[in-house]
């Protein structure tokens, strides 16, 4: 099977590292134009430089920091004034972790600006133009966490489950206009994220980060990690036109971890 996204246009949140510089990569390897989204101005640069072009693809980036979003809805605002998208894929940092009973009221709104209002304000911009071109592909990197909630991680399982909440929602409603909209599901993959996790986590524990690490692995029935390009590759299917029948979904990439149905 062949994916070809020549002449789509994709706007990817977080890209200047891990699974969302891995789905931009795939995107253009398969023909898209893509734009990265994060704050690292440097980084982003070199990724631009590397990104394929063999389908004479125009690849750009916007500097946003998710965490302050009135600056944030600046800049996609201008974004969009002068520039259309096919395939949007909504990822941002994740939030502090700790649990449910280390949170405050602040904490949880400042976990829903940056997960939650970011994501449906850049979408609702981006619909514009697929619902006038009658085709579209939204993707939201969310978690496991939203089916079985990870004790570290109150913040992001909150806010995450409502996200893909929403998406569920929205998928019903833009499904005639040929735009479709779906969740993955992150499990464990090899990410700074995880690492910084995996440190504070063992600080708590009194252990090394390593051997969190090996009990994470273990968890997995896979016995290991994820790779950030297999993360590319299910996003890469899901902007496709081999996709066309699939939305509304919540797709787990985790190497079986998830025990629920």
């Amino acid at each position: 099977m062949n994916i070809s996204l020549k002449g789509k246009k994709a706007l990817v949140g977080g890209s200047s590292k891990g699974i969302g510089e891995a789905i931009a990569r795939q995107l253009a390897e398969s023909g898209a134009s893509v734009t990265l989204m994060a704050r690292n101005e440097e980084r982003m640069k070199t990724i631009i430089g590397e990104l394929n072009t063999h389908e004479g693809q125009e690849h750009q980036y916007l500097v946003v920091d998710f965490s302050n979003f009135g600056a944030f809805k600046k800049v996609i605002t201008s974004f969009f004034e002068h520039n259309t998208i096919d395939i949007l894929v909504n990822n941002t940092q994740g939030p502090e972790g700790g649990g449910a009973l280390e949170k405050s009221v602040d904490d949880y709104q400042q976990a829903f600006d940056l997960l939650f209002k970011s994501v449906v304000y850049t979408t609702e911009l981006a619909l514009k133009h697929m619902q006038q071109s009658k085709w579209g592909r939204i993707i939201n990197v969310a978690s496991i966490s939203v089916k079985e909630p990870l004790s570290y991680l109150a913040l992001s399982n909150t806010i995450r489950a409502a996200v893909v909440t929403w998406a569920k929602s929205l998928a019903f409603d833009v499904a005639q206009d040929g735009i479709t909209a779906n969740s993955v599901l992150t499990g464990y993959f090899d990410t700074d994220r995880i690492t910084q996790l995996n440190t504070k986590k063992a600080e708590k524990m009194g252990v090394s980060p390593e051997e969190v690490l090996s009990s994470m692995e273990e968890k997995v029935p896979m016995k290991r990690i994820g790779k950030p390009e297999e993360y590319g590759y299910l996003v890469a299917f899901l902007a496709s036109d081999k996709a066309a029948y699939i939305t509304g979904t919540n797709i787990p990439i985790d190497g079986g971890l998830l025990k629920s149905m």
